[in-house]
C-alpha cells in the first residue's frame, strides 16, 4: 500500500505541471503559420478570424507567412513544432491534396497534426480580364476547344485547391491549358488583370471586390448551385460540364500531440469567435460560409478527402 500510495504521489507530480500549463494556457503570444502568400483568400479569411480569436483568448497571435509546395513548406514547419498549443496552422483544402501530388512529404498529415476546427467554405469564380473577348464561360470554351489556342491559367502553388479547381474545370471541358503556379493570389490577379495569363479560379472571398469594381470579368462560379452574391454567373452542370465543381474550405490545425483541453480550447473560443454577428457577417461580406464542426469530424474528413484525392490524381476517381 505504501509503494503504491508513493507511486500515486510521483504520477500526481509528474501530471500537474502538465495540468497546471492546460490551465493558463495562453500565457504567452500564439503563432499562427499561413503556408500560403498574402493577399489570397487562403490568408485574408483566417486573419480576419485571428484577429478575433487573439482578443477573445487575451493573447496576440502572429501570423507567419510560410510560402511554398502548395502549402507543404509551412504545413510541415507546424507538423514538427512543439505541440504546446503556441503554433497555429491555418490551411485549405490543400492539405488534403498535398498528399497526392507529393509522394515524399516530410509529414504525415494523419499523423503529424490534429484538427482544431473548419472557419467555413467558399466558392472559386473563375475570373479572366475584360480585355479579353470572352463574355460567357461558352465563349471561353469554344475559343479553348479551337485547335492551335493556346491557353494559360494561374494558381498559388502545385497541389493548392484553386489549382485542382482549375484542372478538374479543363479536364471536365476537354480542353489543353498550361498550369503557372505563383507565390501568392495577388500575384495571380495582377497577371490576369495585366493579360499575362488566362484565367484564374480565384476564391469568391478575393474575387468579389474586384468583379464589382469592373477590374476582371467572371465566366463560371465552382459550385453545383448558382451563388447569392453572383447571381448571375453560371454553374458547370449549366456550362454543360459535369464532374468539375469544387469548392476551399478554410481550417485550424495543430500538431499532434497538443493536448486534448488546449485543443479544446481553441475549438471553444473559435467556435464563440465564429457563432458572433459579426463575425459572419464578415465572412458573408467575403463570400464564406460558417461550416460547424467538431475537431473529429474534421480529421474524419481530411482523411476522406486524401483518399478521393489520391484516386482523382491517379486518374480511378470521378
Amino acid at each position: 500500500m505504501r509503494k503504491l500510495l508513493q507511486w500515486s504521489c510521483l504520477a500526481a507530480t509528474l501530471l500537474a505541471p502538465l495540468a497546471a500549463h492546460a490551465d493558463t494556457w495562453p500565457s504567452k503570444p500564439i503563432k499562427a503559420v499561413n503556408p500560403f502568400g498574402a493577399g489570397s483568400a487562403a490568408d485574408v479569411v483566417p486573419r480576419l478570424f485571428f484577429e478575433r480569436l487573439s482578443a477573445e483568448l487575451g493573447q496576440p497571435i502572429i501570423i507567419e507567412n510560410r510560402v511554398g509546395a502548395g502549402g507543404s513548406i509551412g504545413t510541415g514547419a507546424v507538423a514538427r513544432s512543439e505541440p504546446d498549443g503556441y503554433t497555429l496552422l491555418s490551411q485549405t483544402n490543400a492539405i488534403a491534396i498535398a498528399p497526392a501530388i507529393f509522394p515524399n512529404l516530410a509529414y504525415d498529415t494523419s499523423r503529424d497534426l490534429a484538427s482544431v476546427l473548419m472557419i467555413g467554405y467558399s466558392a472559386n469564380v473563375m475570373i479572366v480580364a475584360n480585355e479579353r473577348p470572352w463574355k460567357t464561360v461558352q465563349d471561353f470554351l469554344a475559343a479553348a476547344r479551337t485547335k492551335g489556342t493556346v491557353i494559360n491559367f494561374g494558381s498559388v502553388g502545385v497541389g493548392s485547391a484553386v489549382h485542382i479547381t482549375s484542372e478538374k474545370f479543363r479536364a471536365a471541358a476537354g480542353f489543353h491549358a498550361s498550369h503557372i503556379p505563383y507565390r501568392g493570389g495577388s500575384e495571380v490577379i495582377t497577371d490576369i488583370i495585366g493579360g499575362r495569363i488566362d484565367f484564374y479560379f480565384c476564391p469568391l472571398a478575393t474575387a468579389l471586390p474586384l468583379i464589382r469594381e469592373g477590374q476582371v470579368r467572371a465566366l463560371v462560379v465552382s459550385t453545383p448551385t448558382r451563388l447569392r452574391d453572383l447571381p448571375e454567373v453560371p454553374t458547370p452542370i449549366e456550362a454543360g460540364l459535369t464532374d468539375a465543381d469544387s469548392s476551399i474550405w478554410f481550417g485550424v490545425f495543430v500538431p499532434a500531440k497538443t493536448p486534448a483541453d488546449i485543443i479544446g480550447k481553441l475549438y471553444a473560443s473559435g467556435t464563440k469567435v465564429l457563432n458572433t454577428a459579426e463575425m459572419q457577417a464578415s465572412l458573408k461580406k467575403l463570400g464564406v460560409e460558417p461550416m460547424p464542426m467538431q475537431p473529429a469530424e474534421l480529421d474524419a474528413l481530411l482523411v476522406k478527402e486524401i483518399a478521393a484525392n489520391k484516386l482523382l490524381l491517379k486518374g480511378e476517381g470521378k
